[in-house]
């Protein structure tokens, strides 16, 4: 036989048998692959998770800074404010207290519109959280004790977060004497 005879015999002969453990541990050898594929999937997955979680929690953090320095500029503002309403407490109806009014409406509206809110506290439960108390009034009526009788200072709040407590004068039952 020639040489090109015998090259065309092997090129058409079967493959030589593979032995039967060279072929289990091959498999062995892909399933570990396809294991160790199947973890760096997951991790690459869940780091992309964390990255995500981390730029939401920044994104929050960034949010929550803007607003305590909102609150910190509102809070010149509403000295501002008071001082205003001092003012208007000691001014007749001239035409400087209607300029003071108009600058005190516009303190106002320029509060809310960065989202500053006024607490109403007069006539409600004295809540220490909302407001101080300064002051105690003696009352006869039952229905008023532990509530706010007059607001010496307004409460604003931010977003829900007060900003500003009130000053407030609280009112105390005291049974009446009887003559």
């Amino acid at each position: 036989m020639s040489t090109e005879q015998q090259i065309e015999n092997e090129d058409t002969a079967a493959p030589p048998q593979v032995e039967n453990s060279e072929v289990v541990q091959l498999r062995n050898e892909l399933a570990a692959a396809q294991k160790r594929i199947n973890e760096l999937a997951y991790a690459i997955q869940a780091g992309e998770r964390d990255r995500e979680e981390f730029k939401q929690r920044q994104s929050r953090e960034r949010e929550r800074m803007i607003d305590v320095e909102k609150g910190n500029i509102a809070v010149s503002l509403l000295e501002a404010l008071d001082e205003l309403d001092l003012a208007l407490m000691s001014a007749d109806d001239s035409a400087f207290a209607t300029g003071v009014k108009f600058v005190r409406t516009s303190l106002l509206k320029r509060c809310e519109a960065l989202g500053i809110e006024r607490v109403e506290l007069a006539g409600k439960p004295y809540d220490p959280n909302l407001a101080e108390a300064t002051d105690m009034e003696m009352t006869a009526n039952e229905a008023e004790d532990g509530h706010v009788s007059a607001v010496l200072k307004a409460c604003y709040q931010l977003k829900g977060r007060v900003i500003r407590p009130g000053t407030v004068r609280v009112a105390k039952f005291v049974k009446p004497a009887q003559a």
